[in-house]
């Protein structure tokens, strides 16, 4: 069992904007005063280039084009809709958004088995959505697979009870929290746990004072430490600078990567990128626009590929 993988899924956005229907409760949005197509222009080049950084260094990238029938903003950010296992399993998410569940496409997957990937089953939770219960994907739980745990930060479109399904169905451990930010002086609820906390092969990169609640704080910081992660605090300012929002990967003969924003990179301190650094080299690239409009950063871009490959 491996925890990061030097293979990843991308979707490049053909009509890219701040998704009106995510804002409700991404406070991480923003609108910019430019027009839709210019804004769509300047995600699709910073793609462009945070690729082309992930391929320089080794990482595989397989990038599957948007269509532009569809209308999902949203579609730069994949890993919400699914999670890839190392036992062919493919899980599909129920999401928020009603935009966003047309970017679940059965073309993305028969592209990944015409990579060569073998699937063997589907599980599919988006049948909750007509009861409107949601479960982002790996927005919304951070699995340590080699530990066979799996933390989950509550709020609208993470479902406790959905969350102890999905880790009864895969032999996960739950670690079940809810993280705030403050917005206009009152703490609302994250709205995914990637944003929060990275989870590498040795590290975490967390924001504990994120989690209000002491007794949920020191279960995550138990778990963590008991799995032997080095733990790796990051403040709710850097938060907001998507700090929280990396991915551990492999590269080049398997060296380990920390892929983030540039602007994640630039809030760090000092001691804080050498405490990254024992761990793997930092990779970082300019996300500016997807961040802003989007509410979501690096970690949201790529999908984990840890489907076996077929015989």
């Amino acid at each position: 069992m491996k925890q990061i993988t030097n293979t990843i899924l991308m979707v490049r956005p053909v009509s890219f904007r701040m998704n009106e229907q995510t804002a409700v409760n991404n406070y991480f949005q923003e609108d910019l005063d430019l027009r839709e197509n210019s804004i769509n222009q300047r995600a699709q080049q910073e793609f462009d280039t945070f690729v082309a950084v992930l391929r320089s260094h080794g990482v595989q990238v397989i990038v599957v084009e948007d269509s532009l029938e569809q209308d999902t903003p949203d579609s730069i950010f994949p890993n919400n809709w699914n999670s890839f296992h190392a036992d062919g399993t493919v899980a599909l998410y129920p999401m928020f958004a009603e935009n966003r569940r047309k970017e679940r496409r059965e073309d993305i997957l028969e592209t990944l088995e015409a990579e060569g990937f073998e699937i063997s089953t589907v599980m599919d939770y988006t049948a909750a959505e007509a009861d409107g219960l949601f479960l982002e994907g790996t927005g919304s739980i951070l699995m340590d697979r080699v530990n066979k745990i799996a933390y989950c930060s509550l709020s609208d479109r993470a479902d406790e009870g959905l969350f102890i399904e999905f880790c009864e169905d895969f032999e996960f451990t739950p670690v079940i929290f809810t993280a705030y930010q403050s917005v206009d002086g009152e703490r609302k609820p994250i709205y995914h746990t990637n944003v929060v906390m990275c989870l590498g092969e040795t590290q975490a990169v967390i924001c504990l004072d994120a989690i209000d609640d002491k007794k949920e704080r020191k279960n995550v910081v138990d778990h963590l430490k008991r799995s032997g992660k080095e733990i790796i605090a990051i403040t709710e300012p850097q938060l907001h600078q998507f700090a929280g929002n990396m991915l551990q990967v492999a590269g080049i003969g398997g060296k380990r990567l920390m892929v983030m924003s540039s602007s994640a990179f630039n809030s760090l301190r000092p001691e804080q990128i050498k405490a990254i650094e024992k761990h793997s080299e930092i990779v970082h690239s300019s996300l500016e626009t997807i961040e802003t409009c989007g509410g979501g950063s690096a970690r949201c871009m790529m999908a984990e590929i840890f489907l076996p490959k077929k015989s």
